[in-house]
């Protein structure tokens, strides 16, 4: 299945189906009003849910057209939002730009913070800024939502409870992370409202590509029109979805709705640094990491951040080359315009 909110005027959207080639959409809303009400009952409302889905691919049921742009996130507020830094070669470039040593328990424990969940953005909704000085990224990740998970769940527990998968940017002003950081107490300002893909889908539409912990395809980064990334996230994952669940609900349950985020997805070569995609290699799901490997070579960086004007554009297709969540396409402005 294929879910998505449309904007309807109420903060959480009208839950609809979308077809498989992303093309049409019929209403769900009479079966539950949006998608946090259906992970609520997911085990009642899901199989309705499907014959629903299967009805709308065989044309069985009325039918429209489905714009992205009117969409929102497919969760466009959640109960809980909590980031993983599951790609740990990009948390150790990222940590040598500030200076920062990374400790070995990085590569053996996963790395989590709780981000805002209550106003995230339309996958096509701008990137407002005030200052192009806070150093505004990008940060392609992959995320799941999950059902209800007890204090203490194991990793199978944790891998049975992912109930939807989608795409993520997680906007990140590196101008403001070194000096938030340094307080001890976590990102705050420096982690504004992220976006999510037009749908989220059940595991299932990804066929081979799901193994059931990462999803093994890459992920297509645009800036400007430009390719910027294109990061296998089944490769150099270091800690899989059900690992970053069972973390997660280590000390506390998580209810139905959290979603999970992988962290900026990044590939190593042979053993170091990615290069850019001009250059043949995977590039990159965010602009720290060319940064730091400039700085590593050049002695300085060269990539600026993002600026007001510049678009990002998100995506994942599958081995036919059809689009399977839809696009993150993002414009930064200024704030107020």
């Amino acid at each position: 299945m294929k879910l998505a909110s449309l904007n309807n005027g109420t903060r959480d959207g009208r839950l609809v189906l979308v077809s498989k080639d992303l093309t049409r959409y019929t209403d769900a809303s009479f079966l539950t009003p949006t998608l946090q009400s259906a992970l609520d009952n997911w085990s009642r409302i899901a199989p309705h849910l499907a014959a629903l889905a299967t009805s709308l691919e065989i044309g069985a049921v009325p039918t429209e057209r489905f714009h992205e742009h009117d969409a929102l996130s497919p969760l466009p507020r959640a109960y809980q939002w909590a980031d993983g830094s599951a790609y740990v070669n990009h948390v150790e470039l990222v940590r040598k730009a500030r200076n920062a040593e990374m400790p070995e328990s990085f590569w053996t424990e996963p790395l989590i913070y709780q981000g805002g969940s209550d106003s995230f953005l339309g996958p096509r909704e701008p990137i407002r800024m005030a200052d192009e000085a806070y150093g505004i990224d990008m940060e392609g990740e992959v995320a799941v939502i999950i059902d209800d998970v007890r204090m203490g769940a194991s990793i199978d527990e944790a891998r049975a409870a992912i109930q939807l998968i989608m795409l993520v940017n997680d906007v990140s002003l590196r101008g403001l992370i070194p000096a938030e950081l340094a307080k001890g107490f976590g990102f705050f300002q420096s982690k504004p409202s992220s976006a999510f893909s037009p749908v989220a889908v059940t595991p299932d539409e990804l066929g081979d590509a799901w193994d059931g912990g990462k999803v093994h395809l890459p992920l297509i980064v645009d800036l400007n029109g430009k390719p910027f990334g294109r990061a296998n996230a089944g490769i150099d994952m270091t800690f899989d979805f059900p690992t970053l669940i069972a973390h997660a609900a280590r000390t506390r349950p998580l209810g139905a709705g959290t979603i999970i985020g992988s962290g900026t997805v990044s590939n190593k070569l042979d053993g170091g640094p990615g290069r850019p995609v001009e250059e043949g290699g995977a590039g990159y799901s965010c602009i720290a990491e060319i940064r730091m490997i400039e700085t590593i070579k050049e002695g300085k960086p060269l990539t600026t951040f993002m600026r007001f004007g510049d678009t990002v554009r998100i995506e994942m297709k599958d081995n036919y080359g059809h689009s399977i969540f839809g696009a993150i396409e993002q414009q930064v402005t200024h704030n107020g315009r």
